[in-house]
């Protein structure tokens, strides 16, 4: 018995640093479909927050920061997330922010690429039924649109604002990526 305890703990160990070691690996990536850094000079994260907030503060916000990052201040992008810094100051090529905004590692693109299956509509109830903000709980309409409903307004279940649900959020332009990469080679400042 006490043998296959130690078994299971070396088993169990073996595991989690295979996991360890699944985390990106920098140089299997094809780092030249990088876009090149942006020759502007003195990017400050003031240029690059609009871009971060348009694509990635829904879900790595100060409502919900997914994997505990923070994207809302430079300090959050600085101080990383549950997994570890996403900057490495001065170098664009090994922050795993720049590889994810990117999107040229599918396993970390951000924000995710459309998987089939993903989407569609919500279940009554959930985001965008009748319990969500403005649905018929909360004194709205909520539900299907009614007969006679204005066309061209939001879709049902839209709700626009930081942690609101509606379109995805698109993915950074490749002009982007590079005044993303202009702000970290230049000391994410």
């Amino acid at each position: 018995m006490f043998m296959n305890k130690t078994f299971l703990c070396i088993l169990v160990g073996t595991t989690t640093a295979a996991w360890a070691g699944d985390k990106l690996d920098f140089s299997k990536l094809d780092l030249s479909k990088l876009p090149p850094a942006a020759e502007k000079t003195g990017v400050a994260y003031a240029d690059i927050q609009p871009l971060l907030h348009a694509s990635c503060v829904r879900c790595h916000g100060a409502e919900r920061p997914k994997g505990g990052l923070r994207l809302d201040s430079a300090q959050g992008i600085l101080k990383g997330g549950k997994d570890g810094p996403v900057v490495v100051t001065g170098d664009s090529t090994k922050s795993l922010l720049v590889i994810a905004a990117s999107q040229i590692d599918e396993k970390t693109a951000m924000p995710p690429k459309h998987r089939p299956g993903r989407g569609g509509p919500r279940p009554p109830g959930g985001p965008g039924g009748p319990d969500a903000p403005g649905g018929p709980a909360a004194g709205g309409q909520g539900g299907p649109p009614q007969p006679g409903a204005e066309a061209g307004g939001p879709p049902p279940g839209f709700h626009p604002g930081p942690g609101g649900f509606g379109p995805p959020p698109k993915p950074l332009t490749r002009d982007q990526v590079s005044l993303l990469r202009a702000w970290v080679d230049q000391g994410a400042k």
